[in-house]
């Protein structure tokens, strides 16, 4: 149960986004630019840094929500970012993303353990300035997006809601106009309590 009373019964940072629409568009229109918008990174990839540093920080709702929107763009059933957790030096990556992802597991432990050494590797296999700069930021990112999530005590997803979520969120983060969030979050809180009762069904 969430440290405080949200009254919204949404897992992870859904719940957190809806609660406040200050911070819950600016957080969601974040998400969107790292992981959608334009960048040199496909969004399977960035999916993919925010998935294993979210597992780094032991964030559960947000390692496999954003595992599944990594499957979702690149339709391998998770067994990329199953092999980058078991070892990113034989995972079935670029050598640009294995560098990459070796950067933003330094800077979930802290930015100042990242060298210049650690850069030019990068670039040696072939990571531009932009790339680099967006792998550290999602890093940075994350870090904060665990946080919150773990911070305030957030419900995770059922195992079996993540494909779709993660299907969801591969569309796109940004959230809808504040005049439809109160019809939307009805709609999702029917949703939600159909999934638990037919998941209760299923279980007795």
């Amino acid at each position: 149960m969430t440290h405080i009373n949200t009254g919204i019964n949404q897992p992870g940072i859904v719940e957190l986004l809806f609660y406040k629409n200050s911070t819950g568009n600016a957080l969601a229109n974040l998400a969107h630019a790292l992981l959608v918008d334009k960048s040199p990174l496909t969004s399977g990839e960035r999916e993919l840094i925010g998935a294993y540093v979210s597992y780094l920080n032991e964030c559960e709702f947000c390692h496999l929500s954003h595992s599944a929107a990594a499957n979702a763009h690149l339709g391998d059933d998770g067994k990329t970012i199953s092999c980058i957790i078991e070892n990113i030096d034989t995972s079935d990556v670029s050598d640009k993303m294995k560098q990459l992802l070796k950067i933003a597991g330094k800077v979930q432990k802290s930015g100042k353990l990242v060298t210049k050494e650690d850069i030019d590797v990068a670039k040696f296999n072939g990571a531009s300035d932009e790339e680099i700069h967006d792998a550290v930021l999602i890093a940075a990112a994350f870090c904060m997006f665990n946080r919150y999530v773990d911070g305030l005590g957030t419900t995770p997803a059922s195992k079996d809601e993540y494909a779709d979520m993660g299907r969801r969120m591969s569309k796109g983060y940004k959230m809808p106009p504040n005049f439809l969030k109160k019809f939307i979050l009805k709609l999702m809180n029917k949703k939600s309590t159909s999934g638990a009762i037919e998941h209760m069904k299923k279980g007795s």
